[in-house]
Formats: structure tokens, C-alpha cells, sequence
């Protein structure tokens, strides 16, 4: 027996945690990007958007820096629901999770155009996931209760 309590968790438990491996390796791919912008557009920290009156690529840099920061605004939220609805629910919990992240490339290499309105194509199937996963939450929390 585990002395940890991971013997609590279903097998399946383990493709919970690596989707949210694999949601970290993305947040390091989107910081790059920005870091990326930040020397092709010219824009040098702590700045944290350039200016459109200093910067002719401001909205293109902003662009780019919104949609990781954008990311970071959810990131909370989805790996609290995709944590907890996995405890009952990891197959649905990680195909909702991997849906999620790759929505959000979408989203992240949409927004990047400089053009907002690309985000969403299929950048909006991410808000989709994220319901799903606050229902795989909602439903564990349920059955805990009732158990």
C-alpha cells in the first residue's frame, strides 16, 4: 500500500497529471513567443506592453503578450477543475484538458496575427472545456458528498 495516498487515485488518475505537464510545457512555449516579440518588435522589459505613440509594432507585440497573458488569467481556474473533476473523472477530465491547451495554441497563435478577432476560430472551443471541466468538478464534489 501507498503511504502517500496516490493508491486513493484511479490509474487513470496519471493522464490527469500529464495534461497538466503538458499545459506547463505550453505556458514555457508561450513565454518564449512573447520573449521572441519582446527583441523582434523592440520592446524591453519591465514593459510590459509596448506603446503605440514609441512603438509602430505595438499592437502586434501587445498582441502576442495579451494572448499569453490571457492564458495565464485561465490557467487558475483550469487547473483547479481539471485537478478536481479528474479525482472521478480523469479519462473525461484529460480529453477535456487536452482540448482545452489545444484550443489554446489556437487562441495563442490567432491573437499572435494582430488581428484579436482570429483568437477565437478555434480558440473559443477552450471555454467549452473549461464548462466541462467545471461540471467533472462539480460532479465529484457530488459524489464525494454522497459516498
Amino acid at each position: 500500500m501507498d503511504s502517500t495516498g496516490v493508491d486513493m487515485l484511479p490509474k487513470e488518475y496519471g493522464y490527469v497529471v500529464i495534461v497538466v505537464a503538458i499545459s506547463g510545457f505550453f505556458n514555457f512555449w508561450m513565454a518564449a513567443q512573447v520573449g521572441k516579440a519582446r527583441k523582434k518588435y523592440k520592446v524591453a522589459l519591465p514593459a510590459m506592453y509596448a506603446l503605440e505613440s514609441e512603438n509602430e509594432n505595438a499592437n502586434l507585440f501587445n498582441c502576442v503578450q495579451r494572448g499569453h497573458q490571457n492564458s495565464l488569467e485561465w490557467m487558475p481556474l483550469f487547473l483547479t477543475f481539471m485537478t478536481l473533476g479528474g479525482i472521478k473523472h480523469p479519462v473525461i477530465s484529460s480529453v477535456l484538458g487536452v482540448v482545452y491547451i489545444v484550443s489554446r495554441y489556437f487562441y495563442f497563435k490567432g491573437y499572435s496575427t494582430g488581428d484579436p478577432k482570429k483568437r477565437l476560430s478555434v480558440g473559443m472551443y477552450s471555454f467549452g472545456a473549461l464548462i466541462g471541466l467545471i461540471l467533472t468538478a462539480f460532479s465529484c464534489g457530488i459524489k464525494i458528498l454522497i459516498a
